[in-house]
């Protein structure tokens, strides 16, 4: 269910941002408002091309959104505070825990997490190796290495 949401929120900022990028261009007149000479089909293009935004839309989450692991020595309690500062200073701030010891973080920017579209939930979970990592995939990259350098250092 949370594929098909991610998908569907794809597609409507993919739609929306070529919509206006189409109206921008309109408006300065460098496109023509009408439907039939701006695109070579008319209508059938436009359905062609929301079609291609729909299977890119519901390609992109597949890519998008992973789980990295964080190996670390010692307890995994030893080592909360450091992910929560490490955390603190990339933005995010801590808004669940759970009875597993899974740590769900959020951007602190509202900006962001529109531009995100709050798919800016970042879930730390201990293991027995470490911890893993989940959420985007850009973000998580950064923050798993930071957080792998961090670890190692304090650890």
């Amino acid at each position: 269910m949370r594929y098909i949401v991610r998908a569907i929120k794809y597609f409507v900022q993919i739609s929306i941002t070529m919509t206006l990028i189409l109206l921008i261009l309109m408006s300065l007149k460098l496109v023509s408002w009408d439907v039939n000479v701006a695109f070579a089909n008319g209508w059938n293009s436009v359905f062609i091309i929301l079609g291609m935004f729909a299977a890119v839309s519901a390609i992109y989450p597949l890519f998008g959104y992973g789980k990295r692991q964080i190996v670390a020595r010692g307890e995994p309690s030893g080592h909360i505070d450091i992910i929560k500062n490490a955390m603190e200073e990339k933005g995010y701030e801590l808004f669940a825990t759970a009875d597993d010891g899974a740590m769900k973080f959020r951007l602190r920017s509202i900006f962001a997490r529109i531009f995100r579209l709050w798919e800016d939930v970042v879930t730390i979970t201990p293991n027995l190796e470490g911890f893993s990592v989940e959420g985007l995939s850009r973000d998580i990259a950064r923050i798993a290495s930071s957080l792998t350098f961090r670890l190692r250092n304090d650890g």
